[in-house]
């Protein structure tokens, strides 16, 4: 299995520099290949901006979606941009490793995301028309593949229950696991999340790599979320609302996964 780990952290010597090095270890050690995107090691340009689009003359006006387009269609996006592009097209499973900041991800992971989802590889896919409202949701480029998230949090796992104070983990990792990795295809598993980061102690992190180590020998075979697809036939199309028969009575979130 070919996996790609994608990590967020500025300190190497940080809890999740000892996570990311684990991972790397048990994977390899099981067989597998493993390439890092080691985000502030590599000095990764975090914002999409006029430099992603060397066609554009100077003074031309920038489209952040129809620029990132064109270079991508014309083999002419940065070379950064391209090599993680190819990173994500080689891998069997994506993981996306890093520290909840502000209930979401770091600067630096969600420049990324912006920067190598360009328009035609991650979306901008599919047929769009009143009965096929593009592939995305469970279709496109990266159906197939699979992905999870590893979170270090601060605070208590009771504050990120469904009760929580911060609101449940599964609500706030929502425009992460639905929006960025099942949108382009990924078939999401459980995220591996890490409370009390600052209370890890010698013996806890043992018991935190046995149970990430179970995690990561699950990679190709645990049960991914049961995330409806856009094109599975429970949405209005081109509407994109849930069908009234399904979940009735209920919205929020949760609407978006089947029902077992």
């Amino acid at each position: 299995m070919k996996v790609l780990l994608v990590y967020a952290h500025p300190e190497p010597q940080s809890l999740n520099g000892a996570l990311r090095d684990f991972a790397v270890a048990h994977l390899q050690a099981a067989g597998h290949e493993v390439q890092v995107s080691d985000l502030y090691a590599m000095d990764w340009k975090a914002t999409l901006d006029v430099a992603d689009a060397p066609h554009l003359a100077s003074g031309e006006r920038f489209d952040a979606v129809l620029d990132s387009q064109r270079a991508y269609a014309s083999g002419g996006q940065p070379a950064d941009i391209a090599a993680e592009q190819a990173k994500l097209l080689w891998a069997d499973v994506l993981i996306l490793q890093f520290p909840l900041w502000w209930f979401s991800l770091p600067a630096i992971l969600k420049g990324w995301v912006e920067r190598v989802y360009a328009c035609g590889f991650a979306y901008g896919v599919g047929e769009h028309s009143d009965s096929h409202w593009g592939d995305r949701y469970g279709e496109g480029t990266l159906a197939g593949k699979r992905a999870m998230l590893v979170v270090t949090c601060g605070g208590w796992e009771s504050h990120y229950s469904a009760r929580g104070i911060n609101g449940g983990l599964d609500d706030i990792l929502f425009p992460i696991q639905h929006g960025i990795l099942f949108y382009p295809g990924f078939s999401v598993l459980p995220p591996f999340p890490v409370y009390r980061t600052s209370k890890v102690d010698a013996v806890a992190f043992e018991r935190l790599c046995q149970a990430y180590g179970a995690r990561l020998d699950g990679l190709a075979t645990d049960t991914p979320l049961a995330f409806r697809r856009q094109n599975g036939g429970d949405y209005e199309i081109p509407a994109l609302t849930l069908k009234p028969e399904l979940a009735p009575g209920r919205t929020g979130l949760g609407v978006h996964l089947r029902e077992e």
